[in-house]
């Protein structure tokens, strides 16, 4: 595989940043959610990484399929419709509201009529927008995308998409063993099934830092004595996971191979003891 170079991501330096395009995700999650039908672990909320950023995927509206995308090479949102019609506007660094009435309204203009909760998007301060580190933002997550889809292409049994969740802003990636959780619903989408999901966080509040992580569901007996490659470790405050910081991709000499090695090491020992 193609080695690709990580650009430094520190979140102290683009964390409002950060966070404006995590409110613009949520919007267009939203209006994804609202209109796909549905599909089994909310997989139709997430967004998906396209070559030049972030979108719904074509959406079926009541006469018309259409797209949203958060493009960051060019830095505007476009919105398409089958017909070749389209809408854009830029990353300005709009609030919440702004950005959520803009987009709508487009849509309505487009013939497209959606309905969504708007209490989270009620803020009309303006936001941070530095184009420089939605680039280097951009640069990190749509090779990490490729990444993820390689090492997805190893496993055998059913995954995921490889997706971003608006309400995390996290790309992740789920591994589901085939097997049922004793004593639960099998209906329930969120713990019916035996799992694991690796991600990529930029950072939050226990660390603050970008990182990668891996979790499983429920949790085996004996996972966190596991070995770990070099630079990884296992997190047990806050939230349970083997984790990476992604500074050490920052400075691999060959990042890709290293990222794989963590996600193939913490799948094989959680699969092992899954069993």
């Amino acid at each position: 595989m193609f080695e690709y170079t990580f650009p430094p991501l520190p979140l102290s330096k683009w964390q409002a940043t950060r966070d404006t395009l995590a409110v613009y995700s949520k919007v267009l999650g939203k209006i994804r959610a609202a209109l796909t039908p549905r599909q089994k672990h909310w997989w139709h909320a997430s967004l998906r990484v396209g070559a030049t950023g972030l979108t719904t995927t074509p959406i079926p509206a009541s006469r018309t399929i259409f797209e949203l995308r958060l493009d960051f090479a060019t830095h505007q949102m476009i919105a398409t419709t089958w017909q070749g019609k389209q809408w854009r506007t830029p990353l300005r660094g709009q609030s919440a509201a702004g950005f959520c009435d803009e987009v709508l309204s487009a849509l309505s203009r487009l013939g497209i009529e959606v309905e969504i909760d708007r209490a989270q998007f009620s803020d009309d301060a303006p936001r941070a927008y530095e184009s420089q580190w939605v680039k280097f933002y951009w640069q990190t997550l749509v090779q990490l995308d490729a990444v993820f889809k390689a090492f997805q292409g190893e496993l055998r049994q059913e995954t995921s998409p490889v997706q971003v969740w608006p309400h995390h802003f996290d790309l992740a990636m789920s591994w589901f063993s085939g097997r049922l959780v004793p004593g639960q619903d099998p209906n329930n989408e969120e713990y019916a099934d035996e799992q694991m999901t690796f991600g990529f966080s930029t950072g939050d509040d226990t660390i603050p830092a970008p990182y990668f992580y891996a979790t499983a569901y429920p949790w085996p007996d004996g996972l966190v004595e596991a070995p770990l490659p070099d630079d990884a470790g296992w997190q047990t405050e806050g939230f349970t996971a083997a984790v990476m910081l992604y500074e050490a991709l920052v400075q691999a000499d060959r990042p890709v191979e290293k990222l794989l090695t963590f996600l193939r090491t913490v799948q094989q020992a959680g699969a092992s003891l899954m069993r």
